[in-house]
């Protein structure tokens, strides 16, 4: 799974919200941690307005790649399994021991603004994703056609 540098980060903590749901609390994981590689950014790069609202780490963007891949790993040794996503985005679900799911983003970005080096930092943003992700979507009400006159 190659995660490929993008600048779509606004996706990160974009989920279906739900009315009858509080928002999600800032993000500081016990399962997001710092591994080998990473740095710490409390941040986010004051990127994407991420600051508070994500766990973020950073990176050189030659090496974001093979970080992401080492959290994919990690997050799985805690039951957290990869659901879904894009090139650089993973979804990740694992079972609530009361019933039901939680979700996990992990998304890659850096600061578009400026050359894209492999020296350039790269970020990791980790978030969660509102409700009950293994709950019933509801479905829209199926259309109803007049009679006919």
């Amino acid at each position: 799974m190659k995660i490929v540098m993008l600048a779509a980060a606004a996706a990160l903590l974009a989920s279906p919200a739900r009315a009858q749901e509080p928002a999600a609390p800032a993000v500081v994981s016990p399962d997001a941690m710092v591994l080998p590689g990473a740095t710490l950014a409390p941040d986010c790069g004051n990127l994407y307005g991420l600051a508070g609202r994500a766990f973020c780490v950073s990176a050189p963007l030659a090496g974001i790649s093979a970080l992401a891949e080492a959290y994919v790993a990690d997050l799985q040794t805690k039951g957290w399994l990869p659901a879904g996503g894009d090139e650089n985005r993973v979804v990740f679900v694992r079972r609530r021991d009361t019933g039901g799911c939680d979700g996990l983003q992990m998304q890659a970005f850096y600061d578009t603004s400026g050359p894209a080096s492999p020296a350039s930092l790269g970020y990791l943003g980790f978030g969660p994703i509102q409700g009950d992700v293994c709950a019933a979507q509801p479905t829209a009400p199926a259309a109803t056609v007049p009679p006919a006159q």
